[in-house]
């Protein structure tokens, strides 16, 4: 099976590690990568902004970038959630809306990846501590995805997870939300370090890297310790046995 890797702009830029990890699990599960350098942003911020036609030719480049793609597999539920938006975005093009179809219907989240399209429930993983997982909302509201993170995360040897209060409210970040609404971000993002600390956890783990960076920088900024991670590094912590897929 033939994966392209989307790597969206937070992981190209500023955190490659979780790149790393999402290749070397999707490798080991026997996926051949590659990474197509035309890629950019998806277009996410500038759209959702109100520059939808200034925005097209980023668009549009992401479909060229992605055509001769079996799959298409990307770290941020967000990211991949615009891209699956493509096919309502050029649904009257007549140069681009097949295209955008295609992009759509073949590009996942990582997680989602795993446990839909490949059926693996256990990635061999080992991680010891008490971890609580925050879900992010483009993931759950636009992917509609909320059991993929959790039945991984279930098989990890020696990781305890704990429920995180409050789990359907937002971290805040929201991409340009936080920007243009500081203050109400952070009154946020504010509950959300307070129902993680609740939990007693020492790690946080996402599958967005924006909603880690802004729930990480709170516990910076208010000297409290808590160790982020994204789920691709959790399945790819110490792997040292086979994996078992769903049935």
């Amino acid at each position: 099976m033939k994966v392209s890797i989307f790597s969206t702009c937070l992981v190209d830029m500023m955190f490659p590690n979780v790149g790393i990890a999402m290749v070397e699990c999707l490798e080991r599960l026997g996926c051949e990568t590659d990474f197509p350098e035309s890629q950019v942003c998806c277009g996410q911020p500038t759209y959702n902004s109100g520059y939808m036609e200034k925005t097209q030719a980023t668009l549009i480049n992401q479909l060229e970038a992605f055509k001769d793609s079996e799959y298409v597999v990307g770290p941020s539920g967000s990211c991949v959630g615009m891209i699956r938006e493509y096919a309502e975005i050029f649904k009257d093009d007549p140069d681009y809306a097949d295209a955008a179809r295609e992009l759509s219907a073949k590009t996942y989240e990582f997680s989602q990846f795993l446990y839909h399209v490949l059926g693996v429930v256990d990635v061999g993983a080992t991680l010891e501590g008490k971890a609580t997982y925050h879900r992010s909302c483009h993931m759950t509201r636009i992917l509609g995805e909320k059991e993929a993170p959790y039945a991984l995360l279930a098989e990890v040897r020696g990781l305890e997870m704990v429920p995180l209060p409050h789990v359907e409210n937002c971290c805040g970040f929201g991409g340009t939300f936080s920007v243009k609404m500081p203050a109400i971000s952070e009154q946020m993002v504010a509950e959300k370090m307070a129902d993680v600390v609740a939990t007693d956890a020492e790690i946080l783990i996402s599958a967005d890297m924006g909603c880690l960076m802004n729930i990480g920088g709170k516990f910076n900024r208010e000297g409290k310790e808590i160790k982020i991670m994204h789920i691709a590094e959790v399945l790819n912590s110490n792997v040292t046995k086979p994996v078992r897929v769903i049935g």
